[in-house]
Parts: structure tokens; C-alpha cells; sequence
């Protein structure tokens, strides 16, 4: 038997770094050739290294969160001589790109129909084997154990753990019968059975616990943007926008939608009245290099749109929507929006934009002050429609109001022309026609 050693490989886009976000195996493990051994994080794309020989995990050489160089150790796998002498000892891993997704489990190993799998020897199986927690016996081994050691965790699933809670037992006294000694439903059954006078009576108690949680991934970068962006002296204007006859002609317009049209929502007729506005104040639609003090002017619209996914916000572009009309906004927004949901935005469909517009939808609240997503100079937040009641000028009438919250890098956009910005939108939605007016 022999040791084959996995580095970080490069890559690609110029990074000398990754973060480590993930590990799909752990010491002890078996893996086959192409086996996912770990995920690397570098900008807005994850990356998966895969094992390049069958072989059993003897060391992984970082944490979660742990910023990693291009060509440290990553990985070390015993295999067998004849693997290494057939792959010269190649420590050269290469990489698959993917786009942020969802942290999953990692699957079965599949069936290999291209080549037969080299046989895992009878050795390590067995050692595999010996390395297992033989399988406790819960009346024998259950009852009132020793504290765990300070800061260790034990292992349960949530409603055992909610279940201890209203027991008022804490689950370090319990020895768990189950896999890595997780602490199981009949492991506390057992546990009362023999101690029921240390318990407390069932009902609401004290939550003392503690939950560290590493911020990684991300989550972690997502942190790290916000601190830049936030450092940038916003202005925010807020102005209130009666949307009744955008309303009914959004309504109008989807009665009468193709089949092969999605349903429109608010946010095409917003962008396609950004653009007109942006035309008229292009300095709007700009990014800001403040270390060589330039402001790049684009002519494109390319719209960043705030997509709220389990792995956190993402900002897929919409691009060049100056020449898209209503229907092809609102195809490329949801197309982009459920890319961007089940990991499968590319690194271009997540980077580029030049103006951003952020909206919770029906949580969106009266106001906010959306944080500008740097290095663009304009956000525009949009919060939710709500029915009010409106002065006309001799009687208050029902009207569909919606708030725009939008802020601005003050450093180059004064507060005169953030309020003209918003009110120009303000007047093309409130007359949604000139919307679609030429010139």
C-alpha cells in the first residue's frame, strides 16, 4: 500500500485561494475514482474536487470556513501500489466548476459503466470495519451516564432534543445507541426508565444552550460585501407611488397572455421604467472605482435582481434589458430567479450588473434602506402594494399604494438628482402608457 496526496488545484479565473465549504468524506472513508471528495468556494462559483484514484481517506488537511492556497494538501489517500504506479503519482486533481447551490448530502456512489471498478481490497474493508462502533445495547449501556466532556455536542435529532427540553434533561447524561452515538427516542425512554426521579416535570423550561455556527461559504461573503457596501455614505429617498392603473393593466395583460408567456408581475413594467429614466440620468446606471476615483458610465442596462435562496441572497443580471420589452423582462427574470434557487446560475449570470433592484414582494413593508450593492452608485427597493385611502381633492378614495425605497452613493449622486430619479419612475408608473411611448 501506498500514499496519494490531493492538492487544491488551480482553479482557473487568476485565484491563488479557495474557501473549503463542504467536505463529502471523512477519515476512514473508501471512495472510487471521480468520487466528490470536497467543495471550494472562490468568488460566486463552487468548486468540487474529485478523487483521482480509489483509495481510503487517511487525512483531510482543512476545517470549513478555512481560506485553503492553490497547491496545499488537501486530501491523503492510502491506495494500493499498483494504482500509484499506473498514476506516476500524480497529485494533479482536476476541478468541477458549478454554479452556488444548495449544500446537500452527499449521494450513493454510483454504478461505473464505463470501465470496471478496481476491486477495494479485503484489508481495508476489513479495517473499514473494525473501525465501526460496535452496535450498543441500549437497557445495558442507558441509564445515568457521565456528563460529556465541556463543549461537546450530542448528537440528536431535533425532536428528541425538543423533547429533552420540556423534560428539563440535559442530553449530555444520556449515552446514545445510535450511529456515532446518536442519542435516540428509545435512548431516552431508557433513560426515564431507570432515573425517572432526576427528570423534571413536562413543561416550559429555561433555554440556556448556545449555538456557535461558523459563518462560511456564502454566507461568509455575503457578510464580507455587505461591510464594503456599507461603508459607502448612502443617501436612501423614499417616495409613495400610486399604482391603481398599473394594477389594472397588469391584470388586463395577463388575462389575455400567451400560453408560452409567464404571468407578469410588478417588476418588468419597474425595469422597463428604469430604463427610460436612466436614459435621461445615464449617471444613475454606473459603478464607481473609488480607489482610482472613476465613474464608469454604461450605456447597457444591466439589471441585478435580489433573489432570496436557501444558501443565501443572489443577485442574477438581467442584461441589456434596454432591448427587451415587457414579456421578455419578465421571462428572463424568472428564468434567472429559479437558476439562481436551485444552483445552476453560471458565474456570467451572476455577475455584471450595473443598477439593482431588490423587493420582498408581499413582505416588503412600508419602507426600507436597501444597501447599495457595490461597486453600482443605485439601488431600487421596492415594498409591498397596499389598498389606502387617498385625497383626491373633496373625498378620500381607495387606492393601490406602493412605496419606493431606493438609496444612492452620495460620494457621486447628489440628493437632487436621486430625487429626480425616483420621481421620473414615479411618473411613469403612476401613467404606465409612457411607458411604452417612443422618444
Amino acid at each position: 500500500m501506498a500514499e496519494h496526496v490531493i492538492r487544491l488545484p488551480d482553479v482557473g479565473e487568476g485565484v491563488a485561494e479557495a474557501e473549503l465549504v463542504e467536505w463529502h468524506v471523512k477519515i476512514g472513508d473508501l471512495v472510487r475514482e471521480d468520487t466528490v471528495l470536497a467543495a471550494v468556494m472562490t468568488d460566486k462559483a463552487t468548486v468540487e474536487i474529485p478523487s483521482p484514484v480509489d483509495g481510503e481517506i487517511l487525512w483531510l488537511g482543512a476545517e470549513i470556513g478555512d481560506v485553503v492556497p492553490v497547491g496545499s494538501d488537501l486530501v491523503r489517500l492510502k491506495v494500493s501500489d499498483e494504482k500509484i504506479s499506473s498514476s506516476a503519482n500524480d497529485t494533479r486533481t482536476p476541478a468541477r466548476k458549478t454554479a452556488i447551490r444548495e449544500t446537500a448530502p452527499s449521494a450513493p456512489l454510483p454504478e461505473r459503466s464505463e470501465e470496471p471498478v478496481q476491486e477495494v481490497p479485503v484489508a481495508a474493508v476489513a479495517r473499514a470495519a473494525m473501525k465501526r462502533p460496535a452496535k450498543t445495547d441500549p437497557i445495558r449501556h442507558l441509564g445515568h451516564a457521565a456528563l460529556r466532556a465541556e463543549g461537546e455536542k450530542p448528537l440528536a435529532s431535533p425532536a428528541v432534543r425538543l423533547r429533552a427540553r420540556e423534560a428539563g434533561l440535559d442530553l449530555r447524561q444520556v449515552t446514545g445507541s445510535g450511529p456515532a452515538g446518536r442519542i435516540t427516542h428509545e435512548d431516552l425512554e431508557a433513560y426515564f426508565a431507570r432515573g425517572p426521579g432526576s427528570a423534571k416535570a413536562p413543561g416550559p423550561q429555561p433555554r440556556t444552550s448556545v449555538e456557535d455556527i461558523k459563518v462560511v461559504g456564502l454566507r461568509r461573503r455575503i457578510a464580507e460585501k455587505m461591510t464594503l457596501a456599507k461603508r459607502i455614505p448612502h443617501i436612501t429617498y423614499v417616495e409613495e407611488v400610486d399604482v391603481t392603473g398599473l394594477e389594472e393593466l397588469r391584470e388586463s395583460l395577463n388575462n389575455t397572455q400567451r400560453h408560452d408567456q409567464l404571468k407578469l408581475t410588478l417588476l418588468p413594467f419597474l425595469m422597463l421604467a428604469t430604463v427610460r429614466a436612466v436614459a435621461e440620468q445615464p449617471n444613475l446606471n454606473a459603478l464607481f472605482d473609488d480607489e482610482k476615483g472613476i465613474v464608469h458610465q454604461h450605456a447597457g442596462v444591466h439589471f441585478g435582481i435580489a433573489v432570496q435562496t436557501s444558501a443565501g441572497l443572489m443577485v442574477p443580471v438581467v442584461r441589456h434589458a434596454e432591448t427587451l420589452d415587457l414579456w421578455s423582462c419578465a421571462a428572463e427574470v424568472g428564468r434567472l430567479a429559479e437558476a439562481a434557487r436551485n444552483g445552476t446560475a453560471s458565474r456570467d449570470e451572476l455577475t455584471g450588473s450595473t443598477i439593482t433592484i431588490t423587493s420582498l414582494g408581499a413582505m416588503g413593508g412600508v419602507m426600507s434602506t436597501p444597501i447599495i450593492n457595490h461597486p453600482e452608485v443605485t439601488i431600487i427597493g421596492v415594498n409591498k402594494i397596499m389598498m389606502r385611502p387617498v385625497w383626491d381633492g373633496s373625498a378620500f378614495i381607495p387606492r393601490k399604494m406602493m412605496n419606493l425605497s431606493s438609496s444612492f452613493d452620495h460620494r457621486v449622486i447628489d440628493g437632487f438628482d436621486a430625487a429626480r430619479f425616483v420621481q421620473r419612475i414615479k411618473t411613469l408608473l403612476e401613467t404606465p402608457a409612457l411607458i411604452f411611448v417612443e422618444g
